[in-house]
């Protein structure tokens, strides 16, 4: 698989990787809910995930979809994702420990927001020796 460091991975750059990788996260995602007996849940998550599909295939024209898409993507889309992920994370890890204390106010252990916290706080530092020791 062929490389380009600001674009990553070309299979991911493809026009057709967000589609097809909804159409399969519905199906895995419907097989699950249905396992569970939750059918209508299951179709809605299906359909839902088909028209997520239909937006990147058929959205070209739209500057953030094809960003999302990862057609088209240069150094200034590189930056605008990494600037992203690192809000998305952010939020997360506050909603992780605000969940956490709200589960420690109400006299219950803090599972499963406790290991979540634990993950994010072992994943980011090992993350910040490696990226370190690169460069």
């Amino acid at each position: 698989m062929m490389t380009d460091h600001a674009s990553g991975p070309r299979l991911f750059r493809t026009r057709w990787f967000m589609p097809v990788f909804c159409v399969v996260l519905g199906l895995i995602t419907a097989a699950a809910l249905e396992l569970g007996g939750q059918r209508s849940s299951a179709v809605f998550s299906l359909i839902l995930f088909g028209v997520i599909g239909a937006v990147f295939t058929f959205g070209g024209r739209s500057e953030t979809v094809r960003q999302m898409r990862g057609d088209g993507r240069d150094e200034r889309w590189a930056r605008i994702d990494l600037a992203a992920t690192a809000i998305t994370g952010t939020v997360l890890i506050v909603v992780i420990i605000s969940a956490c204390f709200y589960e420690w106010a109400n006299g219950r252990d803090g599972s499963p927001y406790t290991q979540l916290g634990a993950l994010a706080g072992v994943s980011y530092l090992v993350a910040l020796a490696v990226l370190a020791r690169r460069g």
